[in-house]
């Protein structure tokens, strides 16, 4: 039995609508190409919360803050059984910025 490849793409982003519409691009292109898909799975939302104090004007308190949050968005997508043509319709497809991929590959 020959060894099929499979890729592993993680995507990253802040708007989670803009991930699970980019996430959808790539599984049907990978179908399209006849490799089976895997995802896309949802990991945990990395949440960061950022408290700065705001600035006092005469007679004011100095105990108020401003909370701001970033949360980042993640989906795992394997692709098994990837040929040649996969690999080239999924380095062909556009994404959309605010998108970060990373992709490993492994044999067997």
């Amino acid at each position: 039995m020959p060894k099929s490849n499979r890729i592993r793409i993680k995507l990253q982003a802040f708007d989670h609508e803009v991930l699970d519409r980019e996430a959808r691009k790539i599984v049907q292109t990978a179908e399209r190409t006849g490799a089976r898909v895997a995802g896309p799975v949802p990991l945990p939302t990395h949440k960061t919360v950022h408290c700065v104090v705001k600035p006092t004007a005469l007679g004011r308190s100095s105990r108020s803050m401003e909370h701001y949050e970033i949360r980042v968005h993640k989906r795992l997508i394997d692709i098994m059984d990837s040929t040649s043509r996969t690999v080239d319709a999924l380095m062909k497809l556009d994404l959309a910025s605010g998108v970060d991929v990373s992709i490993k590959t492994y044999a067997g």
